[in-house]
């Protein structure tokens, strides 16, 4: 009869183990589960974040793209006024560069 009582405790033993490791096999699948379900939501998270960060890029770029467009237009303008007071000075003092000139090439000197 002991060795009935053994053979049924050995039996009873190799089921609780059987049943452990379904127990184990199932939460480690529960567990890939579950990690695989956090990266996905993870990436999901990250390419809204990217894309928010690259909208608000974008926009930064297109805002200072239209002030420098406005610097540009300034900066010709600016150009052009300094051009033509250089022109005036230039047309001013030119009659005396020219005969300061030609009493320098006509004069002889020995």
């Amino acid at each position: 009869m002991e060795d009935y009582r053994r053979q049924g405790g050995i039996q009873q033993l190799l089921v609780a183990e059987q049943e452990a490791r379904q127990i184990v096999n199932t939460a480690r699948t529960a567990k890939l589960n579950r990690l695989k379900q956090a990266k996905n939501e993870a990436d999901e998270e990250v390419a809204k974040y990217r894309a928010h960060m690259e909208k608000e890029f974008q926009k930064t770029i297109s805002e200072s793209s239209g002030f420098s467009g406005s610097n540009v237009k300034r900066l010709d303008e600016e150009t052009v006024t300094k051009i033509d007071q250089l022109k005036k000075q230039a047309a001013k003092v030119s009659p005396e560069v020219v005969k300061m000139l030609m009493n320098h090439v006509t004069s002889i000197k020995i």
